[in-house]
């Protein structure tokens, strides 16, 4: 199991609209991609203060490494990937073998 983790810092006039578009555009693609066991997204609600502007995470949890290979090159992740860019001000991706 491959766990692929997104920690999102929006641009500070990234409308709260296309935000909301966008994570409906992510849950969309289980439906659509073999290999996505589930995906998560949230707010940070930690209180230590550490996230550093990062304000929202993503996680996809992906049945295997081939799973996650087949994402990052399927045409409707490559949709999402456009429309997240252009709302990102920064952006660190995780990945982790559970």
């Amino acid at each position: 199991m491959i766990r692929h983790l997104l920690l999102l810092q929006f641009k500070p006039n990234a409308d709260q609209d296309r935000i909301d578009a966008m994570f409906g555009q992510f849950v969309r693609l289980k439906a659509r991609i073999d290999g996505i066991e589930s995906i998560e997204y949230g707010t940070n609600q930690s209180p230590e203060n550490l996230n550093k502007s990062y304000t929202h995470s993503v996680v996809v949890t992906f049945s295997d490494s081939s799973a996650r290979d087949h994402y990052l090159v399927h045409p409707d992740h490559k949709a999402l990937e456009a429309v997240l860019l252009d709302l990102l001000a920064d952006l660190i991706v995780f990945d982790l073998e559970a």
